[in-house]
């Protein structure tokens, strides 16, 4: 309720400071790009089936949920039922401190011969409090992490300089591991803060990798992650093999808000409900960037921090507290 609570603080100051000629509570809002005109799609959703969602969505998700668990435990693959719902897979480097690096991995899945990449989120209260304290500025893209960025992408400070700084570790790994397995695909997955620095991943490795190589990034509770410019350049590099799914009344892809100059990506897959036991839910996929009929459209006065952890789909939620080892 807290962080329902900071997210309307948050669009109340705001909607005062982008009318405000002074600086309110000594921010200069001036510095900010107030976009009101931000690019919407009112375009129908379509169900997406039980089959999609099985053959695309599980096992990204379950490797996500793995990345809350501790660095030691994922290195061995201890990690209880998380990891023992992934046989056959072997770990390359595990990494992170929990903190200010966020734990990650880089894994060969050998039963569909993928070289995975995974990023730890934060817990939900935590990442909607640094959100959402006030901590939207926007910085250039890096361009000797992605070359094909022009000076018009901008991205959020604390997204673009968490993900440089495990970037020179996941691009080599990656790259030596395609080549020491033969593996031809990878795929870029993770929850919330680690769905951010995974949107990065994912382009990073697109624009560095051989063409021939598929890089899929799946991601789950995506907040945004950069401007206008950001999601289109995301869109024309990774096309459908980028997807960002959202669990029903998710407050954190609301934020930051669209109209300070951040924009969601296409390829929204929106989870509609699920079950009570937590394995079965509708979905839909939804045309278009920052599709209203969609996430985007969710009103800030019926949000749910519990949809953010989940369940998503077949009993998998995503936190801390749900790989305690």
């Amino acid at each position: 309720m807290r962080a329902v609570s900071a997210i309307l603080l948050l669009a109340a100051i705001i909607k005062v400071a982008t009318a405000a000629p002074t600086p309110l509570f000594g921010i200069d809002f001036g510095d900010i790009n107030i976009n009101t005109d931000g690019e919407t799609s009112d375009a129908d959703a379509t169900a997406l089936s039980q089959e999609d969602i099985t053959n695309t969505l599980v096992r990204p998700a379950l490797f996500a949920r793995v990345a809350y668990c501790s660095s030691p435990a994922v290195l061995n693959m201890t990690c209880g039922e998380q990891c023992d719902a992934l046989p056959n897979v072997k770990i390359l480097v595990a990494g992170g401190d929990d903190g200010l690096v966020p734990n990650f991995f880089v894994a060969h899945d050998v039963d569909t011969d993928t070289i995975v990449v995974v990023h730890q989120g934060t817990e939900p209260a935590n990442l909607l409090s640094d959100l959402n304290d006030l901590n939207f500025f926007q910085v250039d893209a890096n361009t000797t992490i992605l070359p094909k960025a022009n000076e018009d992408v901008k991205m959020h400070d604390g997204f673009a300089y968490t993900q440089e700084r495990t970037a020179d570790v996941v691009l080599s790994t990656v790259q030596s591991a395609l080549e020491s397995t033969g593996a031809k695909k990878v795929l870029v997955t993770g929850h919330s803060l680690g769905a951010a620095i995974a949107s990065i991943d994912g382009m990073m490795l697109r624009m560095k990798l051989d063409p021939s190589i598929a890089v899929t990034t799946t991601v789950f509770g995506l907040p945004r992650v950069g401007n206008k410019a950001w999601a289109d350049l995301v869109d024309s590099t990774l096309g459908t093999s980028f997807t960002h799914v959202t669990n029903q009344h998710d407050p954190v892809p609301q934020v930051p808000p669209q109209f300070v100059d951040f924009q969601h990506p296409s390829n929204e897959i929106h989870i509609t409900g699920v079950d009570s036991s937590g394995n079965t839910a509708t979905a839909q996929r939804c045309p278009g960037q920052e599709n209203q009929n969609c996430s985007p459209g969710n009103s800030l006065l019926d949000l749910s921090i519990d949809n953010h952890r989940g369940p998503y789909f077949q009993n998998i939620s995503m936190g801390n507290k749900f790989c305690p080892v």
